[in-house]
């Protein structure tokens, strides 16, 4: 081959090799996995705020990165599978809504990063080693209870003025280490505090019909998933035996429950959200603190306590951050 063939070969390897290089080496968009223990349709806002997260660090859906959710509709035995469907896709980051999420994704990979959301102390649950330096491949958010039980309570006796018994709905199968707080808090205030137990549907229907043979003045529904993901339910119940309830997020209050008081979980996927960004940059989970929720929301129904023949202290409309008409 002559001298001048050659180089025309090699001129045109130099024009076709690095588009060839570029398309070898453009890295596909990066992945995180959405896992969630309910069902999409009440918690849209939720995975919304968590893009809204995303990308406040320059991460948006469907541009530059791609979020797969996954939702196990309330059905808390579908999440290992889910969990493992999302590690077969090869996501670079999960993100764990609540404890049974949050444990399948650590049961199914050791490498992925994690960011969770729990209502449980992570450390004593194993998830971390601790929340300034959480070790391993987790981080996250941790809705401590704390003194929300107890406030709850309080909420309620200002609410429901002379209530002597007061009822406390727990998932046995879920974190209650908060109980002995609240029953601390109930004898202070002279408040008989029974509770029912509930790990299925068909024992919440059986907890509610137990409420009238107790002389139930009020209910504070516990923090279990459970509860969160069958709140239709729960709503449902409280009408039809008329009691006043407390839950812990306003999810309850906005589907009709009297009253609420919890983190602001719109907030909490929103920082989920910056935490998975930061991960995509570089950051590894072991150097990201274990956070707190700082926002509270309270929020009252008037329509289900006008049903309820209840009148809301002035003070207390004060305080909420939303009162539903």
């Amino acid at each position: 081959m002559r001298r001048r063939e050659i180089l025309v070969l090699l001129g045109g390897a130099t024009i076709a090799c690095p588009r060839a290089a570029v398309r070898a080496y453009q890295k596909a968009k990066p992945v995180v996995g959405y896992l969630h223990f309910a069902s999409p349709s009440p918690f849209v806002y939720q995975v919304d705020a968590f893009r809204r997260g995303l990308a406040e660090d320059g991460y948006f859906d469907g541009k530059n990165v791609v979020v797969e959710t996954r939702w196990a509709e309330g059905q808390i035995e579908r999440l290992p599978a889910l969990a493992a469907d999302l590690v077969g896709a090869k996501v670079d980051v999960i993100a764990a809504l609540g404890p049974p999420a949050a444990k399948a994704a650590k049961r199914a990979t050791t490498t992925i990063p994690i960011v969770f959301l729990v209502g449980i102390d992570p450390v004593a649950v194993g998830l971390v080693a601790s929340l300034s330096h959480p070790g391993g491949n987790l981080t996250g958010f941790s809705q401590l209870a704390g003194a929300l039980p107890p406030k709850r309570l309080e909420l309620l006796c200002e609410l429901v003025p002379g209530a002597k018994v007061i009822a406390l709905l727990v998932n046995p199968n879920e974190n209650s280490e908060w109980v002995a707080d609240l029953q601390l808090a109930a004898r202070t205030k002279g408040v008989e505090l029974p509770i029912l137990k509930a790990s299925n549907e068909g024992e919440i229907d059986a907890a509610f019909a137990a409420l009238a043979g107790l002389h139930t003045d009020a209910l504070i529904e516990g923090d279990a998933v459970l509860f969160m993901a069958r709140r239709e339910q729960l709503v449902a119940l409280e009408r039809r035996y008329r009691v006043p309830a407390i839950g812990r997020f306003r999810e309850f209050a906005d589907d009709g429950g009297l009253i609420s008081y919890g983190p602001d979980l719109t907030d909490i996927n929103r920082q989920i959200g910056v935490y998975a960004a930061k991960i995509l940059s570089g950051t590894r989970p072991a150097d990201l603190p274990v956070q707190q929720p700082t926002k509270f929301q309270l929020v009252i129904n008037l329509k289900t306590a006008k049903a309820l023949g209840l009148t809301v202290p002035a003070s207390m409309l004060d305080l909420a951050d939303e009162v539903i008409e």
